[in-house]
């Protein structure tokens, strides 16, 4: 159903697992945790674009702020003169509401095909999408640190300890990445305005802030090893990518 994004994402795997096998040797763990790093670089690299225009999208919203009061003033009660008004003012202003979205849209397809790429590697499996068994057999038999890639904590059973020592760390570091992320990307924004509009932002950033870290922690002992390091590497690219958009571009974030 969803093959429009697993044979993409299985493909870049295969090619950058394929790329660093042929240097560390195909029985490589190391090269199964480069391949999972380069992945989400590839696709953070593709977004660069899409998350200029997000920054775009929110400071023009910011601007607009004064002038979507003064339609809700001017047409209190009426919700579809409202709706109308705003998209004349969105189309005034060039403003598109989804390019505020495709950094989020591009990273969950991209989130979900992993993992259920990363899922399907299962014993006695000849193939999974672009990957033959022999590389099927070898992300099973990949460990970062002793752990297996495709362990969980939950499932860790005997290996407890092993896997507890790799995962339990992941999970804390991306639990506090996505906080320390998302804590930085409020601190830019403008002062959420009065009304419901502010009060929906005060509630996305404190969902930002601390339920999804939580959410990490909570959901972290059933996520295969790999996809703790995917989290990972996704809040250090996006804490990276913020730093440097607020100190390069301080005076026009929405630089070219």
């Amino acid at each position: 159903m969803l093959d429009f994004i697993y044979y993409p994402v299985s493909a870049v795997l295969w090619l950058w697992h394929t790329a660093f096998a042929s240097v560390l040797g195909s029985t490589s763990g190391l090269a199964w945790v480069l391949a999972i790093v380069f992945l989400v670089l590839t696709l953070r690299t593709l977004l660069v674009k899409p998350f200029m225009a997000q920054l775009r999208f929110s400071r023009a919203l910011a601007e607009m702020q004064p002038q979507i009061q003064e339609i809700k003033r001017k047409h209190a009660g009426d919700r579809e003169k409202q709706a109308q008004a705003m998209q004349e003012l969105q189309k005034e202003s060039g403003v598109n509401v989804l390019t505020g979205f495709l950094p989020i849209i591009g990273q969950t397809l991209v989130f979900i095909g992993l993992y259920h790429v990363l899922r399907s590697f299962q014993a006695g499996h000849t193939e999974n999408y672009v990957f033959g068994a022999g590389q099927v057999q070898s992300f099973l038999d990949a460990k970062l640190f002793g752990a297996p890639l495709a362990a969980t904590l939950s499932g860790a059973g005997s290996s407890f300890g092993t896997i507890a020592a790799v995962a339990i760390p992941l999970m804390v570091i991306a639990a506090i990445a996505t906080h320390f992320t998302a804590r930085a990307a409020v601190a830019r924004q403008p002062a959420p305005a009065e009304g419901a509009a502010g009060s929906q932002a005060r509630i996305m950033n404190t969902l930002s802030q601390w339920v999804f870290p939580a959410g990490v922690l909570m959901f972290g002992p059933v996520m295969p090893i790999a996809i703790l390091l995917y989290f990972v590497t996704q809040n250090a690219w996006t804490f990276a990518q913020q730093h440097l958009v607020a100190t390069r571009f301080s005076g026009d974030p929405v630089a070219k």
